[in-house]
């Protein structure tokens, strides 16, 4: 995943309201979200390249995602990132003790940030931080940066998710995650890969033909465990090309 926004909020109705885009090559080949035959419980896409994934739910509530750190002079891992949340989901560690154990092997992997959670916790790892931390309740914004980093299309999706969080619904998600508007020049980032690349990624849902948003995704889970689990894919210039809707049991 490029950007995650969600509220965490423990007690309540719905207490995890999660929406993200992945952004990634079109020509890298992936599988949509579906359950997993070898993993009974486990949904979630995956990338066929390293049989990862970026997002996904399992069993007793457990859920996980990764994304990546923006930063083109940082050594590159031997390892994918996207076995982290794999690891999780297919794991029965708990979110503090596995993230403990992945903060002792950051160096494998390239620059990333990882969400881990069950129904009663909510836990985060920066791979430039030296431990991970439990968040408390809140509305959180996640992309290529540390937790909360506000970059210009993080502002505008943490707005856009608040005004969904009254009653929460999948579609109120999916529009926010559509907002193709570039940031102004003077609030771009300079993480290091050039004007016109700022541009391009300053969007919510980003476009073009080789590059860009190819899934969004909307969690929901309801306070007796159940959950709402939504992906729609995308190709080049961000034509559609379908959609996923699975309503999990407790």
């Amino acid at each position: 995943m490029c950007l995650i926004v969600f509220a965490w909020r423990p007690g309540h109705a719905t207490p995890l309201v999660l929406a993200a885009n992945r952004d990634e090559f079109y020509a890298r080949p992936c599988r949509p979200l579906a359950a997993w035959p070898e993993a009974p419980g486990v949904h979630a896409g995956r990338d066929l390249e390293s049989a990862g994934t970026w997002l996904g739910v399992a069993p007793d509530g457990r859920f996980a995602a990764v994304t990546n750190i923006r930063d083109p002079s940082q050594p590159r891992g031997r390892r994918s990132r996207g076995e982290l949340p794999a690891g999780f989901l297919l794991g029965e560690l708990s979110p503090e003790a596995y993230l403990a154990q992945v903060a002792e092997r950051a160096r494998d992997y390239t620059g990333f940030n990882l969400l881990a959670g069950t129904a009663g916790e909510l836990w985060y790892y920066h791979a430039r931080e030296t431990a991970p931390r439990r968040l408390p309740e809140g509305l959180y914004g996640l992309s290529n940066a540390a937790l909360d980093t506000p970059w210009p299309k993080l502002r505008r999706a943490k707005a856009a998710l608040a005004a969904c969080l009254e009653r929460p619904r999948a579609d109120c998600l999916l529009a926010a995650l559509q907002d193709r508007r570039p940031a102004a020049d003077a609030e771009l980032p300079d993480t290091g890969v050039g004007l016109a690349r700022e541009r391009l990624l300053s969007s919510v849902f980003i476009a073009s033909p080789d590059y860009g948003t190819c899934s969004s995704s909307v969690l929901i889970v309801a306070a007796d465990g159940s959950r709402q689990l939504v992906e729609r894919r995308f190709g080049p210039s961000g034509a559609p090309l379908g959609e996923v809707r699975l309503e999990l049991p407790p």
